[in-house]
């Protein structure tokens, strides 16, 4: 970076946020596809979820998981599987658009790479490790989902960490304000994972595991709007908006 005046000031300052890409028209046009493949993403993983616990009879969306809606015998499991790995595909595709967004902004690269982890591990979880219903004895399947799942949500703090990073002002407050929901929940939704594993009654659990996952869904769509409004794909009343 060049210049120690004013000029050199404001560079440096302006290195600190993902700036405006250009790109050819057909690239950023392909970015910007990507991005909306965040926000479709979030509202396809909610619907899913909503839409298979009114499915599934006699299941308890604010003691249950989500996890169990794809367990091994339950009856949404042939539904909600190739929705989530679907999810899955579309959160691989905005992490390209973050990348290709990056510019020389490099947290936004370690964003795209912890939300690629984070998806990965998902997807491997939802196809090779679903636990099994409750009163079934678990098994290493069990186990690993839950290792997993666990390393999954240390991707989203690394990307989310690093998306605080990335922006300045009301996007990094957001972001540490999300990764606070996520540490306080998850913690009170792991509080209950013993008396899961015994079989015992889990009151709230669904709630703790769904405001983790909605936040983070949330962050997700928040952060394709932002670099959508950054890369100019938005008009100028949709970005008041």
């Amino acid at each position: 970076m060049q210049g120690t005046g004013p000029v050199g000031t404001h560079a440096l300052a302006a290195a600190r946020v993902p700036a405006g890409v250009q790109l050819p028209a057909r690239t950023e046009q392909v970015r910007t596809i990507l991005l909306v493949c965040g926000i479709i993403s979030s509202l396809l993983y909610a619907g899913t979820d909503i839409f298979a616990a009114l499915s599934y009879e006699g299941y308890s969306y604010t003691s249950q998981t989500v996890s169990e809606l794809i367990a091994i015998g339950a009856p949404t499991r042939a539904v909600v599987a190739p929705l989530m790995v679907a999810y899955g595909l579309l959160i691989f595709a905005l992490s390209a658009g973050v990348w290709q967004s990056a510019g020389e902004n490099h947290a936004l690269r370690f964003v795209a790479a912890g939300l690629i982890g984070k998806e990965l591990l998902g997807s491997i979880v939802t196809l090779f490790f679903p636990i099994h219903m409750r009163g079934i004895e678990g098994t290493l399947s069990d186990t690993m989902h839950g290792l997993l799942t666990l390393a999954g949500s240390l991707c989203y703090l690394v990307a989310i960490g690093f998306g605080a990073a990335a922006f300045r002002k009301r996007f990094r407050l957001y972001s540490i304000v999300t990764m606070l929901i996520l540490v306080v929940f998850g913690v009170l939704a792991g509080l209950e994972i013993p008396r899961l594993t015994a079989n015992l009654p889990t009151p709230g659990l669904g709630i703790w595991e769904r405001i983790n996952i909605f936040a983070a869904m949330l962050w997700i769509g928040v952060l394709a709007v932002a670099l959508l409004r950054r890369s100019g794909a938005l008009r100028p009343h949709e970005r008041r908006a």
